[in-house]
């Protein structure tokens, strides 16, 4: 979505469930909700484990990767942004980080022996990391050879070639967008 007058078309129609987004068009629904789309891609797909104890380690590893993350996107919103890099930097290192690297030690994925949507998100969310702090991976060596197994699926790589549908991170141009199509004053 590039303009207000998109967005204004979306509440119109009443496309936006809640009046936000994201949306997203899938096989004849529109979903609404960034939880309620990941589970329906993951259920369609089969990357929510073979039982509730998987999709329970499923769940805690894909919302750690997601506090994270968040705090990636929204680095654009601060107003310091050294000082949130810096913390940033120090939470992945000492918090997050050092749970997914014992995770993997051992195991190809993260939960069941099989690719779920918590590594999926985790690749994601280390790719972002990577993007802002080069070589924050260095010291982490099941996750430095986890992403490399990633990157050989075919759909992932796919997906990371240049002109893919894979997002850039949140910079001013994208925040600019952002503002006149929320009408967004700050």
């Amino acid at each position: 979505m590039t303009s207000r007058d998109q967005y204004l078309k979306l509440l119109e129609n009443g496309d936006l469930l809640f009046q936000q987004v994201p949306m997203v068009e899938i096989d004849g629904m529109k979903l609404v909700q960034t939880r309620a789309i990941l589970n329906y891609i993951a259920e369609k797909y089969n990357l929510h484990g073979k039982d509730l104890k998987d999709r329970a380690m499923i769940d805690m590893y894909s919302e750690g990767v997601m506090d994270l993350n968040e705090m990636i996107i929204m680095l654009i919103f601060s107003p310091d942004p050294k000082a949130k890099l810096e913390e940033i930097e120090k939470k992945a290192k000492e918090r997050y980080l050092p749970v997914f690297e014992k995770a993997l030690t051992g195991p190809v994925y993260l939960v069941g022996g099989k690719l779920s949507c918590a590594d999926v998100y985790l690749l994601e969310c280390t790719l972002m990391l990577e993007e802002k702090f080069a070589g924050i991976l260095k010291d982490f060596g099941n996750l430095k050879s986890f992403q490399g197994r990633m990157l050989q699926i075919p759909a992932v790589n796919r997906f990371l070639l240049p002109g893919s549908k894979r997002k850039p991170p949140p910079d001013h141009k994208i925040l600019a967008v952002a503002k006149e199509v929320f009408n967004m004053k700050f």
